[in-house]
Parts: C-alpha cells; sequence; structure tokens
C-alpha cells in the first residue's frame, strides 16, 4: 500500500509518550491522515537511541511500528549522492541524516506532508528545491 505522508522521530516519540507537550496535537494530526505513513530506517534508528532505557517503552515503539501505521521505505546506494546534496544544500540547519531522508523520500515519493516537531526545518527544506510541506500539526 502506497504511504499518504512522513512521520520524523519527534512526532513518534509524541505519540508513544502521553506525557510530552506535543502528544496531544500529534495524536490528533496523526488520526486525521491517511495511513500508512512512511519513514525510514535513519529515523527509526534515531527513535530507539533517544527512547528510555525501560522495556515498556522498547515495546510500544515495536507495536506502533508493526501496527501497520507506518512503512519503512528503503535508503539504498544509488540515494547517497542526493542526502549529500541535501545536507550540503542545509548546512546551515544543520540538516541531519534521518531529515535528508525524509526530504529525500519526499522527492522520490511525490509526497508532500510531513508529521514532525522539527517545524522551523520542515518549513525550510524544500521538495526538488521548490515546493513547501504540509507540516502537521499545526503550530
Amino acid at each position: 500500500m502506497p504511504a499518504n505522508g512522513l512521520i520524523d522521530t519527534g512526532a513518534i516519540l509524541a505519540l508513544l509518550d502521553r506525557d510530552d507537550r506535543w502528544h496531544g496535537s500529534c495524536v490528533q494530526a496523526f488520526s486525521a491522515l491517511r495511513l500508512p505513513l512512511a519513514t525510514s530506517a535513519a529515523v527509526i534508528a534515531e527513535l530507539f537511541h533517544l527512547l528510555d532505557e525501560g522495556r515498556r517503552e522498547r515495546e510500544a515503539a515495536w507495536g506502533f511500528l508493526r501496527s501497520g501505521a507506518v512503512t519503512v521505505l528503503p535508503i539504498v546506494d544509488a540515494d547517497l549522492a542526493s542526502l549529500d546534496s541535501l545536507m550540503k544544500k542545509y548546512h546551515d540547519r544543520p540538516m541531519d541524516f534521518a531529515d535528508a531522508t525524509l526530504v529525500h523520500l519526499a522527492e522520490r515519493q511525490s509526497l508532500s506532508t510531513v508529521l514532525t516537531i522539527d517545524f522551523d526545518d520542515f518549513e525550510t527544506y524544500r521538495i526538488g528545491g521548490r515546493r513547501r510541506f504540509r507540516v502537521l500539526p499545526n503550530h
């Protein structure tokens, strides 16, 4: 099933953590989106790096990832030049690798919606160098 948007690390963390200040707005935006949302292995690696050490948090993350709400799209060797180019272009942010994969996937998959709490970054990034992201939740 094709993805209908993208999801970033911070939004996943906010969805999983009821105490996160973005939890309510991310849950509301997530429930209004058609699923699945796409992400990358880089985002998943960042997610597990940022999770608390507890088993419950890991299990919640795995449950979310296996729910069918998210699909992990591949980044392959042929994508590396584009990722390098994006990170150089946005060096002043600076753009991290996970964000670069999402912008690249947006271009490759013709996606423009991103569920993220990194508003400033994704309002700056452009898809194909011109098109703006639709950034959710609204802030």
